[in-house]
């Protein structure tokens, strides 16, 4: 189920059974900063160096008013991944839109992390695909791009599992974990998500 789209006052959550993705909220801080702390050895070899106030509640401030300006700008979107069904849902992991690119290009660039608790457990390959709609649907875009570091197996899964076809090596691509890293390239085009949906 998607929540009203689009507008500066709109809050975009995206639902179905026990998954929910929904815009983050200053409500948040709590729950994702122990998220984060408790994954940082985890997460550190796949993500860029952490600044010194990463997990500070102004810097977490400074991030919610970044996700807001971009969604209202539709130049990108933030979510955060939660276990729903509990007496509080449970913050599990993120998922981003970004750098959406209209005119030509009509595209944008996919993003996620995941809690050290709760990986391995396809939950990143569902959210990813409840995501699907609303790139293609609702935005309209018509492809998908997405990068990982070529030994992160896991990654790799979630975008294949979800239709992604690999297109390439990228050299020294992105600063990972303070180095510059080469980087898969993959990318979901609207017909080949069109032609893999169930009929």
């Amino acid at each position: 189920m998607l929540g009203p789209l689009f507008g500066r006052d709109s809050f975009i959550e995206i639902s179905e059974g026990e998954l929910l993705l929904r815009q983050p909220r200053y409500a948040d801080y709590e729950q994702w900063r122990d998220v984060r702390m408790a994954s940082r050895g985890f997460l550190t070899p796949f993500e860029p160096v952490w600044a010194d106030n990463e997990l500070s509640q102004t810097g977490f401030r400074g991030r919610i008013r970044r996700y807001t300006r971009e969604a209202a700008e539709q130049s990108g979107y933030t979510f955060f991944i939660f276990l729903n069904g509990r007496p509080v849902p449970e913050l599990v992991g993120g998922v981003t839109l970004s750098n959406i690119r209209r005119r030509a290009a009509q595209a944008a660039s996919l993003g996620y992390w995941m809690s050290v608790d709760q990986a391995g457990k396809g939950i990143m390959t569902r959210a990813v695909s409840l995501l699907l709609p609303f790139v293609f649907n609702e935005l309209r875009l018509h492809r998908l791009e997405a990068a990982c570091l070529p030994h992160n197996s896991a990654s790799i899964r979630v975008l294949e599992k979800n239709g992604f076809r690999k297109e390439g090596l990228a050299e020294n691509y992105l600063l990972i974990n303070g180095k510059w890293q080469d980087h898969l390239l993959f990318a979901l085009t609207l017909e080949r998500y069109l032609n893999q949906r169930p009929a």
